[in-house]
């Protein structure tokens, strides 16, 4: 079926390049429509290109929910710990946004957005917590149909060792219904942390593909929210 264009125009029109526009506009109808078009936001920072960037690589990481990769250790270490779901976002968005972590990108616009389209049922995290009941793991991202595009994932490096694939297990679980084999997991770009994981490299079109099938499909049966922890 041909991808109608949408508010980036044709693929076949956007450069050979992982950025593809940038706008002084973002929101939060802005956001999920770019999602269901194969984008995804970055901020610019310190660039005279304005204050948002829109990415769509040339070459996506993608996770498909049969090739995660579960490791003894993993497993070993997914018994230590306990997961949730949407219990603690604005902790889990804060871990993430670390100013001290490398590479951040996570500004104020990103809190503000994704924290409304949290409350709005768009946005999910997944918690990892340790036996002394400390947030030691945990990831969030986008959910539409059977799209998870994931944003940012950490781990207490003193206290959460696996902590975030922890996570990821536990999102790869609750994904897995009926619809399993139609629904992907976006990871923007691979690295060789989550080649481990079992993450491959596309080239645009064939993501192009897959996000058409997986948009095609009903959302997962996300946990009932949880008051959120103060």
């Amino acid at each position: 079926m041909a991808r109608r264009p949408g508010i980036f125009g044709p693929p076949r029109s956007w450069p050979a390049q992982d950025l593809i526009a940038f706008s002084a506009e973002f929101d939060e109808a802005l956001v999920l429509a770019a999602y269901a078009e194969g984008v995804f936001p970055m901020p610019l920072h310190a660039s005279a290109f304005g204050q948002m960037g829109w990415w769509s690589p040339v070459h996506r990481g993608v996770l498909t929910l049969d090739a995660l990769r579960v490791t003894r250790s993993l497993r070993r270490s997914a018994a230590r710990y306990t997961t949730t779901v949407d219990l603690a976002f604005a902790d889990v968005l804060e871990r993430c946004a670390d100013p001290s972590r490398p590479y951040g990108w996570i500004d104020d616009d990103i809190r503000r957005v994704y924290t409304s389209l949290h409350r709005q049922g768009s946005v999910h995290s997944v918690e990892t917590w340790d036996a002394a009941g400390r947030l030691v793991g945990g990831l969030y991202g986008v959910s539409l149909g059977g799209l998870f595009a994931g944003e940012s994932m950490f781990h207490d490096p003193v206290h959460g060792r696996d902590a975030s694939k922890v996570a990821l297990l536990a999102l790869v679980e609750l994904l897995s219904d009926e619809h399993a084999e139609d629904r992907i997991i976006d990871v923007q770009w691979q690295t060789d942390h989550l080649a481990g994981l079992g993450v491959v490299e596309v080239d645009r079109d064939e993501y192009l593909g897959l996000l058409t099938e997986a948009l095609a499909v009903p959302e997962p049966a996300w946990p009932r929210r949880e008051e959120e922890r103060a």
